[in-house]
């Protein structure tokens, strides 16, 4: 594999001024903006928060929200400092409900909410007298993770369903089902897990071989090592009732593995990325098998790390399919089991295909639910395509915290647009190329300063976080310059050069307009009968002697390096400079270019001519103005107050290619 490091972060403001984020506070006394559930169907976006459930018009995201409030008694709320009552799910009930869930200030409930039966309606109210209990749904911690997914009237849910949060459990409740939950304070099934995801995936046509798939990380200790963290898979089958005299009301299908995500060192030694963050399911044309995208970061203190790593249903099946794991040996070790395995096999789904007449999981003999209950784990690891991770960042002071995958189509084929969030609250826009020698290329493509994250057919990455909501347009083409070459070069396969502008590329325009190469950025073959390199105009900027003067030169593209040069007066020589000049001197004037190099693709950016000032002539100035002598330039306010002057008095503050910076 090949990293890249992140281009600088666009920040907030510029962001705004583009049109192209928009960030949500909502003027509510509320925190905590978490759950981001999508309504294709009603083309609404609901949020919970603390006390407050929203939705949000996805057609138009400034219009007003429409808000119900669901706070906990005035008495509750004041009995510790995270009573309230924090949503923790919302999941779609039928077409014109949804079942939500909040903490009720450590006592967890639940309600319908009523959306309407069309979005016009603009209905959003909470059934009254509907309020049930939460437990083995959310938890009563807001600080503890937890997982849903509503399937045929039934809620899943991983989630502690104790106050000091140690009774852990995957739970079915609510539907006609048989109540299930994993066997209590059996740490060979759980072992203090956060949860992090739980998905549907069907095994084959026959309905009742469809699994939930849930992902987590959990202290596990294996080998007599001490307790360590290690990032998990489970699943269950939806149709599992329990068994006759074991494990009743139980789960007896339940199965786990472990996730691995690491990259060999130098030495041989192994970094793993134990701590499984988010994963992000990408649908295929085969909805038996999507492809597995999973965010890990390094566990401990020793230094920060994070990691992408691609797992498929193929490799994930086959653990399960593989030998379970077993404690044995004086050592008490584990072990692959290779004793006989009981009928139907363990895992196995009743009335699917391989059980087709044993039509509920009480059919099973005792001997398949007692192993069951002893050996939930496999033996072997799941490990991502290739062996490797996707993307890796080592030795950088942030890790990423979450994920969201988006399928683009561009001249040259498709492409995965990984949008990565990250805990200092940027979101990196990552693409990910093939290379010959069967390695790849990573390539980010911007890094944007914003604070899970959703993608909607509107072209706009949604970002929840504890102070609000902000959604983003998954491209800003405009950004990559304004000729053909920084275009191409750019290498985002949402854009491409229409003959005037980098813009969107749709794949049903006609591509002999459209110049775009994802793979390779070759300007050179693309970009044939346009301008690669537009002119920049020389600019003047001034600077005062002995004031420090920064050069700035924006690169178009994250994967340019950018060189200053200078000439100066009187001379043919052209000499490399840093873009910061210390201590400014009259020998510091003359005619500076910035050039970008990029796949060997040079142009000129940025032209300007420095003109110092000495600091008599602008102390002369200010003294005729009747304005008091500056002594050296110290301080920020000093410099400040000199360009204020200049612009003022001498009428160099807007017009033209002037610039200034003192």
């Amino acid at each position: 594999f090949h990293t890249t490091e992140p281009p600088r972060a666009v920040c907030e403001p510029s962001l705004k001024s583009t049109g192209t984020a928009h960030h949500f506070s909502f003027l509510l006394n509320s925190t905590d903006y978490r759950i981001l559930r999508m309504d294709e169907d009603h083309d609404r976006m609901y949020v919970g928060s603390k006390d407050y459930i929203l939705s949000l018009d996805l057609h138009d995201i400034n219009k007003e929200p429409l808000i119900i409030h669901w706070p906990v008694a005035p008495q509750r709320k004041t009995e510790c400092g995270e009573c309230g009552n924090f949503i923790r799910l919302i999941e779609p009930w039928n077409r014109t409900h949804l079942y939500v869930c909040g903490t009720g200030a450590y006592n967890p409930i639940c309600t319908y909410v009523d959306r309407g039966r069309r979005s016009q309606e603009y209905i959003f109210r909470l059934e009254p007298g509907k309020v049930d209990s939460g437990k083995g749904k959310c938890p009563f911690d807001p600080k503890l993770n937890s997982v849903s997914a509503l399937i045929n009237g039934e809620l899943y849910a991983g989630v502690y369903i104790d106050f000091m949060g140690t009774d852990s459990a995957i739970f079915r409740t609510l539907g006609k089902q048989t109540a299930m939950r994993t066997d209590q304070y059996n740490s060979r099934w759980l072992n203090d897990p956060t949860f992090v995801h739980a998905h549907l995936i069907p095994d084959s046509a026959e309905k009742n071989d469809d699994k939930l798939y849930f992902f987590f990380r959990e202290k596990a200790s294996e080998m007599g090592q001490s307790p360590m963290t290690q990032s998990r898979i489970g699943r269950i089958c939806l149709n599992d009732d329990g068994g006759h005299c074991c494990l009743v009301n139980k789960w007896s299908t339940f199965l786990k593995a472990r996730l691995i995500c690491s990259v060999p060192g130098a030495d041989g030694i192994e970094t793993h990325f134990d701590e499984l963050r988010d994963v992000y399911i990408q649908p295929t044309q085969d909805t038996k098998n999507p492809v597995i995208y999973g965010v890990f970061s390094v566990s401990g203190s020793v230094f920060k790390g994070s990691a992408v790593c691609v797992y498929s249903m193929a490799d994930i099946r086959m653990v399960f399919n593989g030998p379970f794991a077993h404690k044995e040996g004086p050592n008490y070790q584990w072990v692959p089991y290779t004793g006989k395995i009981p009928y139907p096999r363990p895992g196995t789904c009743p009335g699917g295909t391989f059980t087709p007449n044993l039509k509920s999981t009480k059919d099973y003999p005792d001997e398949v639910i007692n192993f069951m209950r002893n050996h939930p784990t496999m033996y072997n690891a799941v490990y991502p395509v290739h062996k490797r991770p996707l993307v890796v960042r080592t030795n950088v002071d942030y890790e990423f915290t979450t994920i969201a995958v988006d399928q683009v189509t561009a001249a040259d084929g498709s492409y995965e647009v990984l949008f990565l969030g990250t805990d200092r609250g940027t979101v990196q826009k990552v693409i990910v190329l093939p290379r010959d020698d069967l390695q790849t290329e990573e390539l980010v493509l911007e890094e944007v300063e914003v604070f899970k994250v959703s993608l909607a057919a509107l072209q706009q990455l949604y970002v929840g976080s504890v102070l609000g909501v902000t959604h983003l347009a998954l491209h800003r083409c405009d950004v990559y310059g304004e000729v053909c070459a920084d275009c191409c070069l750019a290498r985002d396969p949402y854009c491409a050069w229409d003959g005037k502008s980098c813009s969107r590329y749709s794949a049903s325009q006609k591509r002999r307009s459209r110049r775009q190469d994802v793979k390779y950025g070759n300007p050179i073959r693309q970009c044939r009968g346009y301008s690669t390199n537009k002119n920049p105009l020389e600019t003047v900027q001034y600077g005062v002697e002995g004031s420090t003067t920064f050069l700035e030169c924006q690169a178009r593209s994250p994967h340019m390096s950018l060189k200053w040069h200078v000439q100066k007066e009187n001379s043919d020589r052209r000499k490399e400079v840093r873009l910061l000049i210390r201590s400014l001197q009259s020998s510091d004037g003359g005619i500076y270019q910035c050039t970008s190099t990029e796949k060997n693709f040079k142009h000129t950016l940025v032209k300007l001519q420095l003109v110092v000032l000495s600091s008599r002539t602008v102390n002369n100035i200010l003294v005729e103005t009747g304005s008091p002598a500056l002594p050296p330039l110290q301080s920020k306010t000093q410099r400040n107050s000199i360009k204020q002057f200049l612009c003022n008095c001498w009428g160099w503050g807007g017009g033209g290619n002037t610039q200034y910076l003192l």
